[in-house]
C-alpha cells in the first residue's frame, strides 16, 4: 500500500512490486490492482494496491519449503522495497477480518479522539511497544499517512476592509484550483460536466496561488496572497469515524502463538508503556479474539460436562469412586502428550485442537477402563493383589495397544498434511497422535502401578480397621 501518489508513480511502483515477486520460482502470477472502484463504496484511498499472487503447486517448489516459510521470506524481501508498506494475508481471511475487526488483520486497536496529531503519536508508540512483543508478525497503522497540503487561511479582518466576500475567495479555490462543474455538455442521452480549472503552473506552490488576482468591490484587482496567509503543511489524507467519533486504527499479526495468548500479552504491554490522557482518548480492541473468547468459554463448559458425565458413567459402572477417578486420571496425563505434540508442531491451542482434546480424552478413557476391568476380573479369580495386576495388565496389553495405534495410524495422514484447507485437521490431528502415543504408554505401564498402589493401601487400612475393631 503506497501511500499518497500519482497515477503514474503509482503504475511504476505496481510494475517494480510485479517484477519483484516473480522473481521468485515458487509464483505463478501476479495482478496488481491500483485505485479504488468509482460508487463511492470503496473506504480505500487510490493509493491502494490489491496484488493477487498465485502459486504453483508445492511440489514443484525448488527450495523444498512449506508455504509459512515461503511467506516469511517473500515478506522480508519485499519490506525492503521503499514507499509500501505491505501486508500479505488471504482473500476469505481478509474479508472475515474487515468483517470482524475493520482491518485485514485478526486483531486490531481502535484510538479515539479528536487531536489527528496526538492520535497517530499514540498510534505509533503502540507500534513501536508491539513490535517487542513474542508473536508479533506485523504491526503497522491501517491508515494512510499524512500528505503535504496547501493550507490557505483567509485575513477576514482585511477582506472586511477591501469588501471581498468569503464566498468568492472559496469559489476561486474551489474552481480555479480544484476544479468545479461551471456548465454541462448534452451528447445524445447522455450529460456532462464541464470542469475548467487554472493550469498546473498557477496552482501548484505558495506563491503561484497568492499570485492569483480576486476583485473587491470597488472593481480593484487584489492578489490572493494580500488577503490570505498561503502555506503548505502536512496532514491527514483520510480521516476516519465511528459513531461519529474520529479514530485511527492499528493492525496486529501474530505468528507461533495462539491468539488469546498474544491479545493478553500485548494488551498488557500497551497498558504498560503507552501513555495518554485517558480522559481525551481511549482505546478498543477487536478482531477474531472476541470470537475465540466466546468458543473457548463454551469449549471449557463442554470439557466440564464431559470429564462429569464421565465420572457419573465410570462410578455407576464400578462402583468404586477410587476406579472412576483412577481411570480419569489418564485424561490430564493425554492432555499433557496432546500438549507436548502441539508444541513440537508449533501448532497453537484454539477451538479445532479442542475438539482434538475432546477426542483423545474419549479414546484414553477408554483404554484406561478396559485395562481396570479386566484387572478386576482376574482379581474375582482369586488371584493375589500383585499376580492380579500383572496378569490383568499382560492379557490387555495388544488390546489396548492395537486400539491406540489403529487412532493414532488413522489420524496420521491429517497430521503431516501441508496442504490448502489443512490447518484446522492438522491441529485436531497432531492433539490426537501426540497425546494418544503418551496417554497409552501410561495405560500400559503407570495406571497398573497405581491401581497396584491404590488398592494395597486400601486393603492395609481394611486390616488395620479390623485389628482395631477385634480389640
Amino acid at each position: 500500500m503506497p501511500s499518497g501518489l500519482s497515477l503514474e508513480k503509482g503504475m511504476e511502483m505496481a510494475a517494480e512490486l510485479r517484477h519483484t515477486i516473480l522473481e521468485y520460482p515458487e509464483v505463478s502470477y501476479v495482478v496488481t490492482q491500483l485505485g479504488r472502484s468509482d460508487d463511492g463504496t470503496d473506504p480505500w484511498t487510490p493509493s491502494h494496491m490489491e496484488v493477487p499472487v498465485g502459486l504453483k503447486p508445492y511440489n514443484t517448489w525448488p527450495n523444498g519449503e512449506n508455504k509459512a516459510q515461503f511467506v516469511k521470506r517473500l515478506n522480508a524481501r519485499l519490506s525492503q522495497l521503499p514507499g509500501f508498506s505491505i501486508g500479505i494475508s488471504q482473500p476469505i481471511s481478509d474479508g472475515v477480518n474487515d468483517a470482524v475487526g475493520g482491518a485485514h488483520s485478526p486483531l486490531v486497536i481502535r484510538i479515539y479522539g479528536d487531536d489527528f496529531k496526538e492520535l497517530r503519536r499514540i498510534g505509533n508508540d503502540i507500534v513501536d511497544v508491539l513490535h517487542g512483543v513474542k508473536g508479533s508478525a506485523d504491526v503497522s497503522i491501517f491508515q494512510e499517512p499524512p500528505v503535504p497540503q496547501m493550507v490557505i487561511d483567509i485575513d477576514r479582518a482585511e477582506i472586511a476592509r477591501l469588501g471581498i466576500n468569503i464566498g468568492d475567495i472559496s469559489n476561486l479555490i474551489q474552481t480555479g484550483i480544484g476544479g468545479a462543474p461551471v456548465t454541462q455538455l448534452y451528447v445524445a442521452d447522455r450529460i456532462y460536466n464541464v470542469t475548467v480549472r487554472f493550469p498546473r503552473g498557477n496552482r501548484n506552490g505558495p506563491e503561484a496561488l497568492g499570485n492569483l488576482l480576486i476583485t473587491s468591490s470597488s472593481g480593484a484587482r487584489i492578489p490572493l496572497s494580500q488577503v490570505a496567509h498561503i502555506r503548505t503543511a502536512t496532514g491527514e489524507s483520510t480521516i476516519t469515524h465511528e459513531s461519529t467519533h474520529r479514530q485511527l486504527t492499528v493492525r496486529l499479526d501474530y505468528a507461533d502463538r495462539d491468539l488469546l495468548s498474544y491479545y493478553q500479552d500485548a494488551q498488557a504491554q500497551v497498558a504498560q508503556k503507552v501513555h495518554f490522557d485517558k480522559t481525551k482518548y481511549r482505546l478498543e480492541w477487536a478482531g477474531q479474539f472476541e470470537n475465540q473468547e466466546r468458543a473457548q468459554a463454551r469449549m471449557m463448559l463442554v470439557f466440564g460436562l464431559v470429564v462429569g458425565l464421565m465420572a457419573i458413567i465410570l462410578y455407576a459402572g464400578f462402583g468404586k469412586l477410587r476406579q472412576a477417578m483412577l481411570i480419569l486420571g489418564v485424561v490430564p496425563l493425554a492432555a499433557l502428550g496432546g500438549l507436548i505434540a502441539l508444541h513440537i508442531t508449533g501448532n497453537t491451542i484454539n477451538v479445532a485442537t479442542g475438539v482434538g482434546f475432546i477426542a483423545l480424552f474419549g479414546v484414553a478413557v477408554q483404554n484406561g477402563i478396559i485395562m481396570v476391568s479386566n484387572i478386576n476380573r482376574v482379581r474375582q479369580q482369586g488371584l493375589a493383589l500383585a499376580d492380579a495386576v500383572l496378569a490383568g495388565a499382560f492379557e490387555r496389553f495388544r488390546p489396548v495397544l492395537m486400539t491406540a495405534t489403529v487412532a493414532s495410524i488413522g489420524m496420521l495422514p491429517a497430521a503431516l498434511a501441508t496442504g490448502v484447507g489443512t490447518d484446522v485437521q492438522r491441529g485436531l490431528a497432531t492433539v490426537v497422535v501426540g497425546g494418544l502415543v503418551v496417554a497409552t504408554l501410561l495405560t500400559l505401564f503407570i495406571l497398573p502401578t497405581f491401581y497396584f498402589a491404590l488398592e494395597r493401601w486400601i486393603e492395609r487400612r481394611k486390616k488395620q480397621v479390623e485389628t482395631i475393631d477385634g480389640r
